[in-house]
């Protein structure tokens, strides 16, 4: 990784709705006892105005009056390749906040690789995120620079919580099912629009998510132990008395790219599916007319203008064009819990019927605007603290392949997103 550089991150899109938080989160780390005094950072996007406009807010928030003189200021836009390769310059590392990445991700990538510098997003779309993998793997190995993906709620929880439920299963983990539980106080809880939009995209765009598995080429993994059983599109899950949907985020797709990277380690992979609860009947007849809906208006250019247009109104009220209040976020929480089956050590997991379960939970404040900036500015700080532990090559890689070996976890429990087991077999 580069060195010699002004900066060791640089938050891009700081002025958007996520970079803003992803500011003041930079800004309570860096004072942290680990890098008080020894963190450059810089705040980069298109509008001067802006960007000091987003300093000063956190400045109010976190009574850190530092921030207007120790923090860098870099002007570049997305669209203008020059200005991005000049970010790129000034950095180790960039933490990417300009969505959807399927418009604007790629143009950072390659300026980044191209520059030395390795680059973080919190993206949750499975084609930008595969695409880069397939585009740009060899090239930031050359580089020896690190491309890493989906490092907010999408899918740090998921992807990091199944191997921490590995780690504490005393055996061979083989099968894992996520429950995502979003609360929620008073107020509700909404999400920007930016997510929405993102959900419209990558929906629309199947077809070149397979096109772009197709060119990859991966062969299919190998299953070790009982096949994972697939559920409904609705049912009642009895482990958590509520009912329950697949996920519809970039989570299983993340993880699957993790289990082959660590199958190519020679390490037994682990088939995993992801659900998320929506609570009673009521809901579940609710959720089936706005998804049928939103399924039959994605599918035409008029019906995907109108989703993006009116995305109170088809969402019911959950995707706003202004985001969550401070209240809903301060309110709001998020639960996900896994249920692990394996084999218990000594046990051929080839033979016979898994004979050991595991159940652990990853817990954390306000899924987007909260744990997101915590997931993303931990995975910098192990990306720059723990170079040792890292895979020896640069890439493109997951949140699970990057720090698996690195102290992401620890770094996690520390700033409120909590890794626990819940129960396992008696030793």
């Amino acid at each position: 990784m580069a060195t010699g550089r002004p900066f060791q991150l640089v938050v891009f899109g700081a002025s958007g709705f996520t970079g803003q938080y992803v500011v003041q989160e930079v800004a309570r780390v860096a004072a942290e006892d680990e890098l008080r005094g020894s963190l450059s950072w810089a705040v980069a996007g298109r509008d001067r105005q802006k960007l000091q406009a987003v300093l000063d807010k956190a400045v109010a928030k976190l009574g850190k009056t530092e921030l207007k003189s120790e923090v860098g200021i870099i002007l570049c836009d997305v669209s203008d390749p020059t200005s991005l390769a000049n970010m790129a310059k000034q950095t180790s590392i960039v933490l990417s906040c300009v969505g959807p990445y399927r418009f604007f991700g790629e143009p950072v990538v390659k300026a980044c690789i191209e520059n030395g510098a390795s680059f973080i997003d919190i993206s949750g779309e499975p084609q930008f995120l595969e695409g880069m993998y397939l585009n740009y793997n060899d090239k930031a190995a050359e580089k020896g620079v690190y491309i890493i993906g989906s490092c907010g709620f999408d899918s740090i929880p998921a992807d990091m919580g199944v191997l921490y439920t590995r780690d504490n299963l005393k055996g061979t983990l083989t099968a894992v099912e996520s429950f995502l539980t979003i609360k929620s106080g008073p107020e509700g809880s909404s999400i920007h629009d930016g997510t929405w939009k993102s959900a419209i995209y990558g929906l629309a765009d199947q077809d070149n998510l397979k096109k772009i598995r197709r060119q990859i080429g991966h062969k299919p993994l190998p299953v070790t132990g009982a096949k994972l059983k697939k559920r409904g599109a609705v049912f009642y899950s009895d482990e958590l008395k509520q009912y329950s949907i697949p996920f519809m985020g970039s989570d299983v797709s993340v993880v699957k790219r993790t289990q082959r990277y660590l199958h190519s380690q020679q390490e037994i992979p682990v088939q995993y599916a992801a659900y998320t609860t929506v609570g009673g009947i009521g809901s579940v007849i609710k959720l089936m007319f706005a998804g049928l809906l939103f399924l039959m208006l994605v599918k035409f250019n008029f019906g995907r203008k109108l989703l993006i247009k009116y995305p109170e109104f088809f969402s019911g009220g959950y995707f706003t064009k202004k985001g969550p209040t401070e209240k809903q976020m301060e309110e709001s929480s998020f639960e996900m819990t896994f249920f692990g089956e394996g084999y218990s050590t000594g046990q051929d997991p080839q033979q016979g019927k898994p004979n050991v379960k595991i159940c652990t939970q990853v817990k954390g404040p306000e899924a987007g605007y909260v744990a997101t900036p915590i997931a993303m500015v931990q995975a910098a700080v192990a990306l720059l603290m723990d170079k040792s532990s890292l895979p020896k090559k640069g890439g493109v890689y997951t949140p699970g392949a990057a720090f698996a070996k690195t102290k992401l976890i620890d770094r996690l429990n520390k700033h409120g997103i909590e890794f626990s087991v819940i129960s396992k077999p008696e030793a």
